[in-house]
């Protein structure tokens, strides 16, 4: 009788552990696939085109809507990743803010940026609000075509803001002179504005020139990223389309999007090495852009020669003199190379810095689409695990299986965020949804249907089933 009842007990805690959870939110198009020991949940949708993410300090989602403003979420967390919202409240309706964000370490103060300009407000996050008037912190910044401007507090110097800027078009020749300020990442002392550094009083913003130069030749660098081990500064570049090598169109394979390194925000430009050219820089130095590309596949390259993945060359509207010599002697090259046209939007490192979280939003220049996905890069001791010239470092943390039915019926993350619980949140613009990932150990594949992923609940129903286990041998025994 008394094995009945703990048999009894134990099957009903594994029904309590395993039952559905309350958010029954599931996505419109086949579903993603999460990798083994992963799982997912759709949380939020309807909204306009969720792009930057960042959580509060009391657990809140704070998510830029483009076109619409500042939107935040309040949790119903059930633990794992059964997460619904239960109160979603609009900060601040706005057509201009259009992706970038960054909250301070102590909650108190929010930046987010339109195509021209950073702002500042005071936020508190027990009461959701925002202070009545904003300030204008970093102005200057209006090129067209690729208009987001990517924020990073730095949390090794705090008061530091990296600003990204993109390109005015598909291959900007303006991007060729520092001056134009565009394609470049550059940082900004807030401490100093208003004490003559860029600025000339507390009302006045700095100029985007103002900045210090972090790297520039980027052509549209959407991700920025701090690593929390090293300090490392770490950017993902969209490439250009349509290019060409030698008169024939490479455009399918070629050049690869980038990963980048860019040194920390407290070294000298020439990074403590004493060479000061762009190839030896870790910092402030030019990455090639509109000049000179990275190689993604060597397959039936144009006069390859002796280069390899990741390695430099001009295409053919570059100057008659830039030969793949000075390509790869003068200028930055990328740390990892990427497959083309997958579009790299958000870069996140985990706690520990072990691993570098990349959103890949997709492409829409190419026969055959490839990105849709979200991957992460293994890192040791402050750099990429993998070789320079690796075409597999970035590994699939969830993914869409049949590419054939992208873009139109595929999710594409845009902005990544950690949670205090370790779970990874993302946005997903074309599809105006927010989700939630977790690594939880399981032997599970983790896929989900139509965005509902069950692994995350099986750690508990195996804990359970090692308590059902652990009592019976204590009863019989």
């Amino acid at each position: 009788m008394a094995l009945r009842s703990i048999i009894a007990s134990a099957l009903l805690l594994t029904g309590a552990v395993s039952g559905d959870c309350s958010n029954k939110l599931a996505v419109s198009y086949p579903a993603p696939v999460a990798a083994q020991g992963w799982s997912y949940q759709l949380v939020a949708n309807g909204f306009t085109k969720p792009r930057g993410i960042q959580f509060d300090k009391d657990g809140g989602l704070l998510v830029i809507d483009a076109g619409a403003g500042l939107v935040h979420l309040s949790l119903k967390d059930d633990g794992n990743t059964c997460v619904s919202v239960d109160k979603k409240t609009t900060l601040l309706a706005s057509k201009e803010l259009n992706h970038g964000i960054a909250l301070t370490d102590d909650g108190k103060t929010l930046y987010a940026s339109s195509a021209d300009k950073v702002y500042e407000w005071t936020y508190d996050s027990k009461t959701v609000t925002l202070g009545d008037a904003n300030r204008t912190i970093v102005t200057n910044m209006s090129n067209s075509d690729h208009t987001t401007r990517t924020l990073l507090l730095s949390r090794k110097k705090p008061g530091i803001l990296l600003v990204s800027r993109g390109s005015q078009s598909n291959e900007d020749s303006n991007a060729e002179d520092l001056d134009s300020g565009h394609s470049q990442i550059r940082s900004f002392d807030l401490s100093q504005l208003g004490s003559g550094s860029g600025s000339s009083s507390s009302a006045t913003p700095y100029a985007y020139l103002d900045g210090h130069v972090i790297g520039w030749g980027l052509r549209n660098s959407v991700g920025v990223a701090e690593d929390p081990s090293s300090g490392g500064l770490w950017s993902v570049e969209n490439s250009v389309d349509q290019l060409h090598r030698k008169g024939r169109d490479i455009h399918q394979d070629n050049p690869a999007e980038e990963l980048n390194y860019h040194g920390t925000v407290d070294q000298d430009d020439d990074g403590g090495g004493g060479n000061n050219s762009n190839n030896n820089k870790t910092q402030g130095g030019n990455y090639g852009y509109p000049v000179c590309y990275a190689i993604w596949s060597p397959a039936n390259f144009p006069d390859l020669g002796a280069l390899t993945t990741a390695s430099q060359f001009p295409d053919d509207d570059a100057p008659g003199n830039v030969t793949d010599a000075a390509c790869n002697d003068d200028y930055v090259a990328p740390r990892l190379a990427f497959q083309a046209h997958t579009a790299p939007l958000d870069i996140k490192f985990d706690a520990d810095g072990a691993y570098a979280y990349i959103s890949f939003h997709g492409s829409w220049n190419r026969e055959a689409p490839v990105g849709y996905r979200i991957a992460r890069v293994a890192f040791k001791d402050g750099q990429p695990a993998a070789p320079r010239d690796s075409m597999d470092a970035a590994v699939d943390v969830l993914a869409t299986k049949d590419l054939s039915n992208c873009p139109d019926r595929c999710f594409r993350p845009v902005g990544l965020a950690w949670d205090a619980k370790g779970r990874l949140w993302f946005s997903s613009d074309s599809t105006g949804e927010i989700f939630v990932m977790q690594h939880d150990g399981s032997s599970g594949s983790g896929n989900g249907k139509d965005g509902k992923s069950v692994a995350g609940r099986r750690a508990p129903e195996l804990a359970v089933v090692a308590f059902v286990v652990t009592a019976v041998a204590a009863f019989v025994s």
